[in-house]
């Protein structure tokens, strides 16, 4: 039963050749794309409205000299989105769901940040492993403490990301599957089970929305630290 439970996590296959690949790809051909006609169509020009307020609410305490990465940094998070909110259809894969592909995404922006406040302002990147009045004798466990806590924030990124897509879709599949086997025997416990997998289902949409944009605002906030 618990194997069957995780197969949806794993990649799935056509014709012996996995679909992984395909699964990273899709989302990219999701977008609107602008016409060569004066006036763009309503989805473009919504689409176009969501990315430049998204933006602005993610560089908003960034200072200017960080703009330079909002168009990356927009990128990804609709990227995140889309792959997301892809996963919860049917018969499709959540790359997403595996650590490896957000620890990829984690760990070079989160270098980056750390290498770019390093160059620029390395006095004040160092001075946040110790904070100022510290008394002598912490000096050494402080520093420790805040080196440890500085190399686990992209560990933090994709665990936080896996562990709440993985647990949405685990409980949708326990639930689905509960509400199938209660419907020869019990069919009213098997409406309720059902209107309690759609409520379930909102709030997993509303989740990949969340994780999306909490993992780019905490890669904004690294990059504010750092410029």
């Amino acid at each position: 039963m618990n194997l069957n439970l995780f197969d949806q996590f794993a990649s799935p296959t056509l014709l012996g050749v996995p679909l992984f690949m395909v699964a990273l790809t899709v989302p990219t051909l999701l977008l609107s794309r602008p016409s060569a006609r004066l006036v763009s169509g309503r989805l473009f020009t919504a689409q176009s409205w969501l990315l430049v307020n998204l933006t602005k609410q993610l560089f908003s305490q960034v200072k200017f000299s960080g703009y330079k990465w909002a168009l990356l940094f927009t990128s990804l998070i609709v990227y995140l989105l889309l792959m997301n909110l892809m996963g919860l259809l049917p018969h499709t894969f959540t790359p997403t769901t595996q650590l490896s592909v957000n620890m990829a995404f984690a760990v070079p922006f989160w270098l980056a940040t750390v290498i770019l406040g390093m160059q620029k302002q390395p006095t004040k990147s160092l001075a946040h492993l110790l904070p100022e009045g510290t008394p002598t004798l912490l000096i050494p466990a402080l520093i420790m403490i805040e080196t440890i806590s500085l190399f686990i924030r992209p560990l933090a990124l994709g665990v936080r990301l896996t562990a709440n897509l993985t647990a949405g879709h685990l409980l949708i599949q326990l639930i689905a599957s509960a509400a199938f086997a209660l419907f020869s025997m019990t069919p009213l416990l098997s409406i309720i089970t059902t209107s309690v997998l759609f409520l379930l289902t909102i709030l997993e949409i509303a989740v990949a929305m969340i994780q999306a944009y909490v993992f780019v605002l905490l890669l904004t906030l690294y990059l504010q630290e750092n410029t």
